[in-house]
Parts: C-alpha cells; sequence; structure tokens
C-alpha cells in the first residue's frame, strides 16, 4: 500500500540517507490529464516510471521500447505518467532539447557524496517521439560515457555504483517532479531494483516519501545485478540486509532479489513467464523468491504501439499493404533483396532475424543443424551481439552471399523493412519473457517461427499465426521450419494465415488495464505480503 516502513527494522531504519540540496527544491508545475487513478480521499496518484533505457533516447534491446509506450499509453489514458532514465552521453545527441528541473543536488551512497541534476525533456508532452515526460538523470562521472551499460561483450565494472546513484538520484527527484502527490514508483529490471531497497530501508519515516509506493518489473530475470559482498557499504547498504531473505544470494549480493523482497507488486511480461519464474527449471535461481511473493506476482503481457508497426501506414517502407490488399508485400520483398543484396528468387521465402545475437535467442539451434541452411529459402540476420555468433553467422554468409545475408548492426529503419519483406520471423529462443519482435512481425503479415516460450506461447496460435515447437533442440526448430517452408509453398493457405496474423490486436488496451488495476490494489494494500 500507498506507506513506507512495512518492512523495516528498528536497526535498518536508524540508518537512514540524507539527500542534501544544494538551494530550494521546487516542484515543478505540471497540469496533467483527468487522473484514472486516486485515493479514497480523491488526491490523484501519479505514475513515474524508472528504467535504464528509453527509445527513442538510448536503449539496446526490446526494454526501452516496452516502457515508452506503456507510458505513452497510459499518459493517454488519462493516467499522469512521466518517465526517469540516466542522462547517457546518447540522451545529449538525440534529445537536445532538454533543461533543468531546480538547482543541481546531491545524493549520499555509503560514505560518498555524489552530485546529481534533474533535466526535463523540453518538448510538450504530445511529441510524437514521447507522448508523456520524459526527465532525467545527470550525473556525469557515471553516465556521460559512449556505452550504455560497456564496451560491446562487457560490462563496466562500476555499474553496481552507477545504477545505485541512479536509483537514489531518482528518489531524490520524485518531490521536485511530484510535489506532495501519491506516487506509484514503477521500476523496471535490476538496474532500478534498489529504489524499493532504499524506499522501504534507508527513506523508512521520510515524510517526503510516505505515499510512495514501488512496483518492479522484470523483463529479463536472466540478468539480475549480483555482486560481491564487499560492494553492500558502496552501495550505501547496511549489513542487517545481507540475509537470505532480502539480499544474500549463493554468496552474492542479489539486486534484483532485494528489488523482488521489498517492491510492493511485481510483475513479469507474460503470464506464461510468471509461472515459468516459479519453476526451478526457469527460475533463474529465484523460483523460490517468485513463488513467495503469492498475489503480489503477476504475468501482464507487453503491448507495442500498432500505429507506429503498421505496413498501410508504415512512412518507413516501400509500399503500404494490409490484409485486404496483401500485393504491397511483395514489393517490400523485393526492395528489401536489392538493399542487402540478396538474389531475386520467385517462390523462395525469407526467412529473418531480428534480435541481439546472444545465446538466449536460440542461435545454437540454428547454427545446430547443418541441414538447415540447405533449405529452399533465403536468409536475413540483423543485430550484433556475442562474436562467436558474428563469426559463425558471417562465415556461412560469406559461403552463399546470394541466399544469405548478415547485417551486424540494428537500425530500427532496417527493421521495419525487414519485417514488410521478410517471409518468417525467426524466434527459436531458450526462454522469452515477452518478446515485441513476434507481435511486430505478425502486425506485417510475417510469419513467427518460435519457441513455446514466455510470451511467445502467449502471442502466437500455432498453424494459425505462426509456428511453434516445445523443445530446445535443433531437430524440434528444423521440423518447425520445415513446416513453414510446406505451407509457404499452399499459397492460399499461406495467405490465410497472413490475414490472420495482421489481424491480431496487440496494442496496450487491455495489458494497460491490468497494470491500472495492480496499482489500485496497490494503493487500496489488498496485496498480501
Amino acid at each position: 500500500m500507498l506507506s513506507v516502513g512495512a518492512m523495516n527494522s528498528p536497526q535498518v531504519a536508524q540508518e537512514s540517507t540524507l539527500v542534501s540540496e544544494v538551494g530550494s527544491v521546487k516542484a515543478p508545475t505540471v497540469t496533467p490529464p483527468v487522473p484514472a487513478l486516486t485515493l479514497p480521499d480523491g488526491r490523484r496518484v501519479r505514475v513515474i516510471h524508472i528504467v535504464a533505457e528509453l527509445a527513442p533516447f538510448a536503449r539496446s534491446g526490446g526494454l526501452g521500447e516496452a516502457v515508452a509506450s506503456l507510458a505513452r499509453f497510459q499518459a493517454a489514458s488519462g493516467i499522469p505518467a512521466a518517465i526517469m532514465m540516466p542522462l547517457y552521453s546518447a540522451v545529449r545527441d538525440t534529445a537536445p532539447e532538454i533543461e533543468p528541473v531546480g538547482p543541481a543536488f546531491r545524493v549520499q551512497i555509503g560514505s560518498r557524496i555524489e552530485p546529481a541534476r534533474l533535466w526535463r525533456l523540453s518538448k510538450r508532452p504530445d511529441d510524437p517521439r514521447v507522448g508523456t515526460e520524459v526527465y532525467f538523470i545527470e550525473s556525469a562521472e557515471y553516465f556521460d560515457r559512449p556505452y550504455l551499460y560497456g564496451p560491446p561483450g562487457s560490462d563496466y565494472p562500476d555499474n553496481a555504483r552507477r545504477y545505485a546513484c541512479f536509483c537514489m538520484a531518482a528518489l531524490a527527484a520524485i518531490p521536485r517532479i511530484a510535489g506532495s502527490d501519491p506516487v506509484i514508483l514503477h521500476a523496471h529490471d535490476w538496474h532500478t531494483a534498489l529504489a524499493p531497497v532504499y524506499l522501504r530501508t534507508l527513506f523508512a519515516g521520510d515524510v517526503r516519501y510516505g505515499w510512495v509506493s514501488v512496483v518492479l518489473t522484470v523483463h529479463n530475470a536472466g540478468y539480475q545485478g549480483h555482486f560481491p559482498p564487499e560492494m553492500m557499504p558502496d552501495l550505501g547498504l547496511p549489513w542487517a540486509l545481507y540475509n537470505w531473505r532480502q539480499l544474500e544470494w549463493h554468496g552474492r549480493v542479489n539486486l534484483l532479489k532485494g528489488g523482488l523482497v521489498f517492491a510492493d507488486a511485481v510483475t513479469t511480461v507474460s503470464p506464461t513467464h510468471a509461472h515459468e519464474l516459479r519453476t526451478a527449471a526457469g527460475g533463474f535461481g529465484l523460483d523460490g523468491v517468485f513463488s513467495g511473493l503469492r498475489d503480489r506476482f503477476v504475468g501482464i503481457t507487453n503491448g507495442i504501439d500498432q500505429r507506429r508497426w503498421n505496413p498501410s501506414t508504415d512512412p518507413g517502407i516501400p509500399t503500404h499493404y494490409s490484409a485486404d490488399s496483401l500485393e504491397g508485400k511483395e514489393a517490400c520483398r523485393e526492395a528489401l533483396q536489392q538493399e542487402i543484396g540478396l538474389r531475386r528468387i520467385p517462390g523462395v521465402p525469407i526467412f529473418a532475424m531480428t534480435a541481439r545475437l546472444v545465446s538466449q535467442k536460440g542461435l545454437d539451434l540454428i547454427l545446430g543443424d547443418p541441414g538447415y541452411f540447405a533449405l529452399d529459402a533465403q536468409f536475413l540476420f540483423l543485430g550484433a551481439g556475442e562474436p562467436r555468433y558474428e563469426a559463425a553467422l558471417t562465415a556461412i554468409a560469406a559461403r552463399a552471399p546470394s541466399r544469405i545475408s548478415v547485417q551486424l548492426r540494428f537500425t530500427e529503419e532496417l527493421e521495419h523493412k525487414l519485417l514488410a519483406g521478410a517471409d518468417m520471423c525467426l524466434m527459436p529462443s531458450q526462454y522469452e519473457p515477452c518478446g515485441l519482435t513476434q507481435m511486430r512481425a505478425q502486425r506485417y503479415g510475417t510469419l513467427p517461427i518460435a519457441r513455446r516460450v514466455g510470451g511467445l506461447a502467449d502471442t502466437i496460435e500455432d498453424n494459425v499465426t505462426g509456428f511453434l515447437f516445445d523443445d530446445y533442440v535443433a531437430a524440434d526448430f528444423m521440423r518447425a521450419a520445415v513446416r513453414a517452408v510446406d505451407q509457404y509453398r499452399e499459397q492460399d493457405g499461406w495467405r490465410n494465415m497472413m490475414r490472420q496474423a495482421m489481424a491480431r490486436d496487440f496494442g496496450w488496451e487491455q495489458s494497460a488495464a491490468k497494470y491500472l488495476n495492480l496499482y489500485k490494489r496497490v494503493v487500496q494494500g489488498t496485496l498480501a505480503r
């Protein structure tokens, strides 16, 4: 519920961290839409998302896109929603129209005093790039760097300190953004998991946060933010929290675990993945924690912005088409082949994959059956990742450049063209909490070939809108690919599948309603601990 201190011991509460302000604090003047979330006394509740990346400013995967589109839909629906993210170097390049919100301030994290400043995108919230208020936390030492998380293939060694600073500064910024309004702080993934930990321990009893509650969404539990226990003082955390019930995990400090324990509610990004996280096979070592959350943990499928991913209006594809008029897809296919250097071969499908080239995405299955690239098809890979996969795919493409193309870069512009021009989208993932690509692909009549896990199981109907397989073995994947090729040869049936896929509704309406219901339960305090 919207109160602080429900899980605090007096020992922890005494070690409160004070936030020092340079100058006075004044909340910005904001005129929100009519709120859809209020307390019994009529006060509106703001939603503030905190996230490590955000489209279009700085992102490395689907996290930044999912949060941006959720917050945008919430704001359009009447919920006063805002987003906070770090002020990376990349943000200065993509969002030059920013303005400071109040003076600089300092936050104390353990023995360190860290300078910070809050900035705001000066464009109106109805800017089509954003659709909601966006704030940035400046900390030049930690975020004025060329990469978000580290150079390709590695992490910055001080990532724990970087995101501890972000979480602490984000909490300090809440009064500037919301004044005395009640707040749902919606944190995303391990980078922001310290926010509920700090709020429920170091900020316990601070009257400025008496009406702040936290929802934590786990987009990918494979990344948990675990560090040596010696990091506890550097993170400003008392040793009393280093125990198996709170932050200790196999002799390490696990930030995601701490967030799960201290958040008021936890979500993940599909119902099937919520079930998987409660199992030993799919819980990434935290299945006991997820199971212990009981009704405080739910799965809510991500949506996509169906205005941006719409082949009938997409300005980034050469020819528009729709479920009622599919002819334009052939023109998109020919343009894609020409752009990436594939030979135009009539009657042969294009298999496409747009993803990070990492083991999670099923590259071992694709490379594990030598017969796969012998299929009567063309192949396109878009993305970068682990050097071993980049090298293997590049070597295969070099042997058949007219049939296989590997683009070791990612641009959204090329992704739109790929989804419009390809016939099938590959997602043979080891695990997939939700996935956005399969939903976008279906919007473009590009049928996914995917493993029946997580959000893929929730958003693809086998033999109706795509092709699913069960076991993570190359032979099962190969059988699904052969099924797809066989169906492609039956063009009447294939076009019927395309139309059914394109008719699916993957918008945010239903999912946003489920988040609103969860927020209300948090506000009402009906979620049992």
